[in-house]
């Protein structure tokens, strides 16, 4: 299992609008997340429009060429686009992967080694 942890930066004067889309995120593309493979998905947004994505999966390379051939993933993805900073394409596929430093679990199971 990988865990993955990404960030994205929604302008600010779409932090409602963006909030809004995901109370109610469409029923075809939440299927396809899990679908992917995809799993313990979260998103969290600071009031600056800092998003910071979090997931688990078993591989990042299947999921992530799963979700960029799925055409309701494309059509969700085109509906979100306008509400980031610089962009220029889909954001599923610009946001920058954070490298995990910390893991309690793994650290604990190293120590009792």
């Amino acid at each position: 299992m990988t865990r993955v942890c990404f960030r994205l930066q929604v302008q600010g004067a779409h932090l409602d609008a963006y909030r809004e889309r995901h109370a109610a995120v469409w029923p075809a593309m939440l299927r396809a997340i899990a679908a992917a493979g995809r799993r313990n998905y979260s998103l969290f947004l600071d009031d600056d429009g800092l998003l910071i994505g979090y997931y688990e999966t078993d591989s990042v390379a299947d999921a992530d060429a799963s979700l960029a051939a799925s055409e309701v993933a494309s059509a969700w993805e085109s509906h979100m686009q306008d509400l980031f900073d610089g962009a220029t394409g889909r954001a599923d596929q610009t946001a920058r992967v954070l490298p995990e430093v910390f893991n309690l679990e793994d650290q604990l199971a190293a120590a009792a080694d």
